[in-house]
């Protein structure tokens, strides 16, 4: 039976297959939830997954007492484009995995979608969250435009898929570097009961927040900043340059600037272990994904 105790632990999975095959491969990891992309990583519609099937794929989840799913949208996307027709490509083509992923989350299994913020591409940071909020916008009033429900708010109420967006390393031009800029995309949405935020413990660490010498203080800015119950997923990574670095390189799992004691406390803080934790960590032989969700687990305290 599923409780407070219980670890919601996956990786980025292939979609290749189709969604059986997409659980096919989460059972092999050992894993109780899993990211995906729903569409090619380049931005073409998927040719695996379609609205066939989804359904169906979202109840056996349920039976298997899954875990959020924390789909993610392809690295294209640029919602803070200096050229017009690359925004509207992010706008459309969110809306569409909106809609797709959609039937999962009417048969009752918890669904996000978690998106890059954007690059402002010299614009400056103030240009690139303006025009991210304006996308966000534009989405959210496409789907109820259409009345298909494909997008829903935080506490699961309705049957769509809330936004989340992910914290960054602050790499090159990318906004969302810092707790401040999420918050300012946020707070232009009209509708923000629909987005939350994902945290990238190396995005986060790189960024210049001490996650390892002060967790429960980079969890308290985070809170006034953001709020807390904004947060609804975790990407659990490694980070191979470490504090303030801004490089964005995943490390595996204890093998990075981060190390295991910090994972020990990500696994063991109840402001955090309760959420989905996904791995966007490379698989070296002999290393794999399911020995990394194995060695997360057995951090756990009472695991």
């Amino acid at each position: 039976m599923t409780t407070s105790t219980t670890l919601f632990i996956g990786s980025h999975l292939s979609t290749g297959g189709g969604w059986d095959a997409l659980l096919k491969r989460s059972h092999d990891e050992g894993g109780t939830t899993f990211a995906f992309f729903p569409r090619s990583p380049y931005g073409k519609p998927s040719k695996s997954l379609t609205a066939d099937g989804a359904a169906d794929f979202a109840r056996q989840l349920i039976a298997e007492r899954y875990g959020p799913l924390v789909a993610h949208a392809p690295y294209v996307y640029n919602l803070a484009a200096k050229d017009d027709a690359k925004r509207e490509f992010a706008v459309h083509a969110l809306a569409e995995d909106l809609r797709l992923l959609a039937p999962i989350r009417a048969a009752g299994q918890m669904i996000y979608l978690n998106i890059h913020p954007g690059s402002h591409v010299g614009q400056g940071a103030e240009e690139g969250c303006r025009l991210i909020a304006d996308g966000l916008n534009r989405v959210l009033d496409l789907l109820t435009d259409t009345l298909d429900g494909a997008t829903g708010d935080l506490t699961g109420n309705g049957d769509g898929v809330p936004i989340l967006l992910e914290t960054m390393a602050g790499k090159g031009t990318e906004c969302g570097r810092t707790f401040e800029e999420l918050a300012t995309i946020i707070g232009r949405v009209d509708d923000a009961a629909n987005l939350g935020v994902t945290m990238d413990t190396c995005h986060v660490f790189d960024a210049g927040y001490d996650l390892l010498h002060d967790f429960d203080g980079v969890l308290r800015k985070l809170d006034d900043v953001i709020g807390l119950d904004r947060v609804k997923a975790i990407h659990a990574n490694d980070s191979q340059f470490g504090f303030d670095s801004h490089k964005d390189r995943h490390a595996n799992i204890g093998e990075g600037q981060l190390g295991l004691e910090f994972f020990r406390q990500l696994m063991n803080d109840p402001r955090t272990n309760t959420l989905p934790m996904i791995l966007e960590t490379k698989e070296q032989i002999p290393t794999t994904h399911r020995d990394e969700i194995a060695l997360l687990r057995s951090l756990r305290a009472d695991s």
